[in-house]
């Protein structure tokens, strides 16, 4: 019996089938029918939860669902961490981080990195099914709109299309091809408009129809029609005004794009948040009892303690705010993963049953790490051919900066078998008779004491210990080599141990490997004082949160020990700098004795961004500058190598070759030497733009695309990168641009053919991009739109024809005047190059769509329907569903464009809500907001945000007349507007 509707693949758990005995001679008894494979899923889902009882099914809400050992049925984890590799399960495969997936730009490779993720996640299924669960929480589709997101190296790109051809193309792999049985269960991760890391279960995404239908939408929708997820995770933000978790749109729209029954699970915490941080909700059972009503299913709460989460259930359903048929709809959606996983079959049947422990880091996948970690780097510059670089005559390189001999794992990463950084890739691609040593580039210092005159001392035994103001003399146990990862963010360490300054209660100690943890207590500042002393600020992540206390400044203790101590910096210790060894100046005198320089600077991945942190900045951090720069110019036959989660703004327009890769796992060191020596062209393609400055970036909470400019779509300044930008060492001609007709209908197709010739003696691979613009529209369109790319090897002196085929209902916009799909009458530029500013050949078609007719208020039309406004915000317009125009000030403004008026319309009613007391004053104006005024509404007080009352006003028939651009432009503060109507 064929499950799937489409070749797509996820979990599969293993349950032998108990065989039951009764008597002598042994009989089997007859299989129940949820055991049964042969029998429909729809038969032996019912079946099984027929025979459930209230209490078991509620059991189950939660992400550890227990055993049921009367029925033979096994515990079962949702969310096994699988971004880019199984991650906190152990040694496995780590691939690139996923911004650098996406920057492959290769679905075909993407979907093996899937498949090897999903052989390893069914490994260490089977070595401990209770605690390492085939329900992956991957792949994060949240789309890459400001770079200064903290979590920006999770997701694939700033586009719809090309994130949702990275996630689809994973979320294949990690389910596999087969027809009946999934590998694992990959859920697509965080719906929706999750960007933004402060405080973000309490930050209310405000988006409008157009961006949740074109850009927030477009990434989530595509991997779950095509069948490559088997659900979605809820956001902890606010959309709207309402919690994602008790959102109908997971019910509802999300449900509606796939076939198959969907599993939605909450994120760690989430759903508690609407009854507690967020305070949506009073109690407990009424955010359970929202959230299931919505569409959730799974309840991520308390760790493995389910108690809290039963506890609230089983209260909604005593206060009839549930119902079982509720839970059962809950308990079908997650029953059908674990039957689609083979849960309940019988050993022999699920081909997914024969991957075992030899599967994890396995040499094929050790192979494919490197593969996807070369086809990830992106050659950024390369003037004056000065890569690659000549083997033969390269023989001492000096590879340079604080990522130079060390690769870092992020918060999703596995843990990585071995480490191949870049010093160690070229090492080995250089082999014996060459020399390349590593300079970290960073200055060591030792911090004396003002008060006392001591200098601080680390501990030097392998475990650490307190720093002390106690040595009369700075040597190695006073020495600290310093590490600037920007915005002000020092890591300290200790030359006595090799280990990391870090908090231990108030105290400071060298004791970690590395930076790490969620709070990252390895994060430092030195403040320079007007006297020239240095003050050293704790900088961990807790110091944001209230429970943490004021105190972030170090003082010294009586016993001469530093403690975080004092709330400000004129409380703090005192510290001369003394600096011992200058890092500039050993990176200078390093690259003077060598051939070539290879400095590699950039971010970590757990400093200045990463889940819970948003980072201030995207510069590269001021002393890593400075090595670019004094490198550089000591050696010109220098290499820039930029390794981060994130684009980075800085000066290094003196080196003649530079690239970016990002932090790509176990493989970095070979796939970048495979580059650096041309072993291998490189290929990779940015995935998001990356800006000039970060002037140029709207405000962090601006969620509309659209209007504030976001990403190469909207953003109208040249970038210092563009989207899709990245050289190879080839050079390719594309010639004979053509398309298979100049009209194309609306329910028809554009097809787009380029000829393309590697002229180069280098074998390459290109990505051939196709975009379109569209010339002219009723509402604002993007600059472009990516609509097709294909990676394509080509053999020195090879044309290949790369054709493109769209569907002209691609072309669409969502229509805010019919609340649809709207494909207009236009002329679309079409365009074929190598990245979004680099277009190559450029033709054009005519599409034979419709003109959107003018608007018609006369019948009741959402306030959230708007063309046009300034300042407002969308919020809920009731606790279940709907939403409003809210959160007015004066001056604030709603329009409507191309409203038909006929010969006079007399009369403007609207459903309004105010919380505070008195009135206030909605004008109605025609042209702009200072523009004819036509009535005036006036605002009653209804006491409560969701009680709404039925406004009326005359409108002046004499101005409001024919076809008309009315605004409603708001005098006062808090009107909230749901509907309109003007007749």
């Amino acid at each position: 019996m064929t499950y799937r509707h489409r070749v797509g693949g996820a979990l599969v758990a293993l349950l032998l089938v108990p065989v039951f005995l009764v008597g002598q001679p042994a009989r089997a008894e007859p299989l129940p029918e949820f055991r049964n494979p042969d029998l429909p899923l729809k038969v032996r889902l019912n079946d099984l939860t027929s025979r459930l009882t209230l209490d078991e099914k509620i059991s189950l809400l939660h992400q550890y669902q227990p055993a049921i050992p009367r029925l033979g049925i096994a515990s079962f984890k949702t969310g096994t961490e699988a971004l880019h590799g199984v991650a906190w399960l152990g040694e496995a495969t780590v691939f690139p981080q996923a911004v650098g997936l996406g920057s492959t730009w290769d679905p075909s490779l993407i979907k093996r990195v899937g498949s090897a993720v999903g052989d390893e996640a069914r490994a260490f299924n089977k070595l401990d099914p209770a605690k390492n669960g085939l329900n992956l929480w991957a792949p994060v589709v949240n789309q890459l709109r400001d770079p200064r997101w903290g979590r920006n190296e999770e997701g694939y790109a700033e586009d719809p299309l090309l994130t949702s051809a990275i996630a689809t193309a994973y979320g294949r792999g990690l389910q596999g091809d087969d027809q009946r049985y999934l590998k694992t269960a990959p859920t697509l991760k965080h719906f929706a408009a999750y960007n933004v890391e402060a405080d973000r279960a309490r930050v209310s995404a405000s988006v409008r129809p157009r961006v949740l239908h074109e850009y927030e939408y477009k990434a989530f929708q595509p991997a779950l029609t095509a069948g490559a997820a088997t659900g979605v995770m809820a956001s902890y933000n606010l959309l709207n005004g309402r919690p994602t978790h008790v959102s109908p749109e997971l019910g509802e729209t999300v449900r509606s794009w796939s076939a198959d029954d969907l599993m939605i699970v909450g994120d760690a915490a989430g759903a508690g948040n609407v009854s507690g941080s967020q305070q949506y909700y009073p109690t407990a059972a009424e955010g359970a009892a929202a959230a299931i009503k919505a569409g959730l299913d799974s309840f991520t709460e308390n760790d493995r303690n389910g108690g809290p989460t039963v506890a609230a259930v089983k209260e909604a359903l005593a206060k009839g705010l549930l119902t079982e048929a509720d839970i059962d709809k809950a308990v079908g959606h997650l029953l059908s993963i674990r039957f689609r996983l083979g849960e309940f079959d019988p050993a022999g049947r699920n081909p997914y049953e024969k991957i075992g422990p030899d599967s994890i880091n396995s040499p094929a996948h050790q192979q494919l790490a490197r593969e996807a970690a070369r086809k990830q780097l992106v050659l950024l510059k390369n003037e004056d051919r000065a890569l690659p670089l000549d083997s033969a005559r390269t023989k001492d390189v000096a590879v340079i900066g604080p990522l130079a001999d060390t690769i870092y794992e992020d918060w999703y990463s596995g843990t990585m078998p071995y480490r191949i950084t870049p010093r160690a890739g070229i090492a080995e691609r250089l082999g014996a008779g060459s020399t390349v040593t590593a300079t970290e580039g960073v200055d060591r210092i030792a911090l004396r004491s003002v008060a006392t005159g001591k200098y601080v001392t680390a501990p030097a035994g392998a475990t650490g210990g307190a720093l002390i103001a106690d040595a009369a003399t700075a040597g190695a146990a006073q020495s600290l080599d310093v590490f600037d990862w920007g915005g002000g963010t020092l890591a300290l360490r200790s030359v006595a141990n090799g280990k990391y300054v870090s908090r231990s209660g108030e105290s400071l100690v060298n004791d970690q490997d590395k930076p790490n943890g969620w709070f990252v207590q390895q994060q430092f500042g030195l403040e320079k004082l007007a006297n020239g002393n240095y003050a050293l600020r704790y900088r961990g992540n807790e110091v944001k949160e209230p429970w943490n206390g004021p105190n972030q400044y170090v003082v010294l203790r009586a016993d001469g020990t530093l403690a975080i101590g004092a709330a400000t910096q004129d409380m703090a210790a005192q510290f001369a700098r003394e600096v011992l060894v200058s890092g500039t100046a050993a990176a200078v005198a390093a690259a003077k004795k060598a051939d070539t320089a290879v400095v590699v600077v950039g971010s970590t991945p757990f400093i200045n961004g990463r889940e819970d942190d948003d980072r201030t900045d995207t510069a590269l951090a001021a002393g890593q500058q400075a090595i670019v720069k004094a490198v550089t110019a000591a050696n010109p036959r220098t290499v820039v190598v930029l390794e981060s989660s994130y684009p980075l703004t800085g000066d290094w327009a003196q080196a003649n070759a530079v690239l970016w890769t990002s932090h790509a796992g176990q493989e970095t060191g070979r796939a970048l030497a495979d580059v650096l020596f041309g072993d291998y062209s490189p290929s990779g393609r940015l995935p998001q733009t990356w800006y000039r400055t970060d002037k140029e970036l709207p405000d962090p909470l601006d969620f509309d695309v659209i209007k504030a400019g976001w990403t190469y779509q909207y953003h109208r300044a040249s970038p210092l990168y563009p989207f899709g930008h990245g050289l190879t060492y080839g050079a390719f001609r594309y010639s004979g641009l053509r398309v298979g007709s100049p009209v194309v209908a609306a329910n028809g197709r554009l097809k787009v053919s380029v000829d393309v010739t590697n002229t180069s003696r280098t074998a390459s691979e290109e990505v051939v991009q196709l975009y379109t613009a569209q010339r002219t529209s009723r509402v604002a369109q993007p600059v472009k739109t990516l609509r097709g790319f294909q990676r394509l090897a080509f053999a020195p002196g090879q044309r290949r024809t790369v054709s493109f085929e769209v569907k002209a209902s691609e072309l669409a916009f969502w229509d805010v005047t019919r609340n649809k799909w709207v494909v207009e009458s236009a002329v679309q530029d079409v365009q074929v190059g190598s990245s979004s500013a680099d277009i190559r050949a450029r033709t054009t078609v005519a599409v034979r769509g419709e003109v959107i007719p003018p608007r018609d208020l006369s019948r009741r039309t959402a306030a959230t329907d708007f063309d046009d406004y300034s300042g407002i915000e969308l919020v809920d317009a009731a606790k279940v569903r709907g939403d409003a125009v809210g959160k007015t000030t004066a001056g604030d403004w709603i329009s409507f464009q191309d409203v038909q008026l006929g010969h006079g319309a007399t009369r403007l009613e609207a459903a309004v809500s105010r919380v505070s007391e008195g009135t206030a004053k909605v004008e109605i104006r025609l042209g702009s907001p200072t523009g004819s005024l036509a009535g005036t509404l006036t605002i009653p007080a209804t006491g409560n945000r969701y009680t709404w009352a039925a406004t009326t006003t005359q409108l002046n028939p004499q101005l409001a007349r024919g076809v008309r651009d009315v605004y409603l432009v708001f005098t006062g503060d808090g009107t909230n507007i749901r509907d309109l109507t003007i007749r």
